[in-house]
């Protein structure tokens, strides 16, 4: 039961981390996702309510954010690794060694 209340605390955080980055009220998001009041944003928020699927599907696509930026996951890092492997005009060398510069640059950040 924790951990599923820091789940939802921790969604409710990045729900009002993006509505407040999109400018939005929480009334104006309630309204976009069928709810009759703002109170059940608010709950949300704090983490003192539960939300299903179907409505972080919505505000997912309201904010424009990515269902694993609301569950607290990075976003694919590695985009364009994957893009590379993809393209089928770099022999394996070529890929390997851009995937290696990619990692290389990762360290050297993290570094910092």
């Amino acid at each position: 039961m924790k951990n599923q209340e820091i789940t939802y605390t921790l969604i409710g955080s990045k729900i009002k981390e993006a509505r407040q980055e999109a400018n939005m009220s929480q009334k104006d998001l309630a309204e976009s996702i069928g709810f009759d009041s703002s109170t059940a944003i608010s709950l949300i928020e704090a983490g003192q309510r539960k939300i299903s699927i179907e409505d972080l599907e919505k505000i997912c696509k309201i904010l424009q954010k990515d269902i694993k930026f609301f569950l607290g996951k990075k976003e694919d890092e590695n985009n364009v690794i994957y893009a590379l492997r993809a393209d089928k005009d770099l022999t394996k060398k070529d890929k390997d060694s851009i995937e290696h510069f990619i990692n290389c640059i990762k360290q050297k950040d993290e570094g910092k």
